[in-house]
């Protein structure tokens, strides 16, 4: 005998993964659609008028964010105007290959697209990157730049917000991450649905509590085109195994990750810890939380042969110190303009900062600089 759909009685075609309610295809569409709306209706994630961005990268969430924001912006009249923004990071047979999808969403969805790149705006590719840092650390520089990248493009689109496909699943993975690695100031603030309010341009997530399998199950039915392969360099990221932990916890208890969330949500931080306050990169100008942000450190070590200068852990004072004392012309270095820790050799040019970085690093306590 047929399982019947609980809302309407037709024959279901699904088992929700977030409620168990057994649904037909119609149902699931309204179900869906509905609760994004009334996400975005609860949290005032948008004014009438606004110019939103919607962070595109051919894959299932932004695809699928991307047909619903458009979707629900004709039908309630939310009076959007709706541009897709993606970021070029130079992943050959990766990147590439979504972009095109990307360039088919934008032609089937009838929104402007804008494409920015890592080379035009860095001078590098992860390609590179990757190269020069290996397969162990790459998912932090491509996770810098592109939050930076996002900015870059908004604001050139002139945008008044930016809207990315971070799913329930991707929230509590981060407030698990977050747990695990101690990082009060993230964990925070990691669940809040719209973020860089105190900056000049706000982030929002209309799929906060929608499940990542919904989501998929969604651009099934719908017969949405996404590109579905996993970035090359992504396997050792660290995500993946909190990723894998939250999936044995769905599998016993469905409601595992909305639970994480809300307590992600309710988390109090007492009086006396000392929390990062948001400024403005002296260097680029864009949002910081130290003197210097962490794209410039990241970029800097690069260009200056140390690709690790922004991975590990050390203090803001060490960070500032250093990068101004970078902060010079090509040619010999002065006594003034070595870096204290480096070591006391006699070369005086550039590549005594290369030679040296083991000693600095021995007298930070890391071999992995973070700043």
């Amino acid at each position: 005998m047929p399982i019947r759909c609980t809302i309407c009685s037709r024959n279901a075609v699904l088992k929700r993964p977030k409620t168990s309610q057994a649904v037909c295809k119609e149902c699931f569409f309204d179900v869906f659609e509905t609760e994004v709306h009334q996400t975005i209706q609860g949290h005032k994630l948008f004014r009438r008028g606004d110019t939103v961005a919607v962070a595109a990268s051919g894959g299932k969430d932004s695809t699928v964010l991307a047909y619903t924001l458009k979707t629900l912006n004709e039908r309630y009249d939310y009076g959007l105007k709706l541009l897709l923004l993606s970021v070029d990071e130079g992943i050959t047979g990766y990147r590439d290959d979504s972009l095109e999808t990307v360039k088919r969403n934008e032609e089937q969805y009838g929104m402007p697209l804008k494409i920015v790149s890592y080379e035009e705006l860095y001078g590098w590719t992860m390609d590179a990157i990757v190269q020069k840092i290996g397969l162990k650390n790459n998912c932090t520089f491509c996770g810098v730049f592109r939050r930076q990248a996002l900015d870059r493009g908004a604001l050139l689109l002139k945008v008044d917000k930016i809207v990315t496909g971070h799913n329930a699943d991707d929230i509590a993975e981060t407030v698990l991450m977050n747990i695990l690695r101690g990082d009060i100031a993230r964990l925070r603030r990691c669940t809040a649905i719209t973020t860089g309010t105190e900056g000049a341009l706000p982030r929002c997530k209309p799929f906060k509590y929608t499940y990542e399998k919904e989501i998929v199950m969604y651009a099934y039915f719908k017969k949405l085109d996404y590109f579905s392969t996993e970035c090359i360099y992504s396997p050792n990221a660290y995500r993946g195994y909190a990723r894998t932990f939250l999936k044995d916890l769905e599998a016993i208890r469905p409601s595992a990750i909305i639970d994480i969330i809300h307590s992600g949500d309710s988390v109090a931080v007492k009086d006396d810890v000392k929390m990062p306050v948001q400024r403005t990169c002296i260097r680029c100008g864009y949002m910081a939380s130290q003197e210097i942000c962490k794209a410039c450190i990241l970029l800097e070590g690069l260009n200056r042969g140390l690709p690790r200068l922004g991975i590990g852990k050390a203090t803001a004072s060490n960070l500032s110190s250093y990068i101004r004392k970078l902060q010079v012309k090509d040619g010999p270095l002065t006594e003034e303009q070595k870096p204290q820790d480096q070591c006391a050799c006699t070369h005086g040019d550039r590549q005594c900062a290369v030679l040296s970085q083991s000693h600095y690093a021995t007298q930070l306590q890391s071999c992995e600089l973070d700043f």
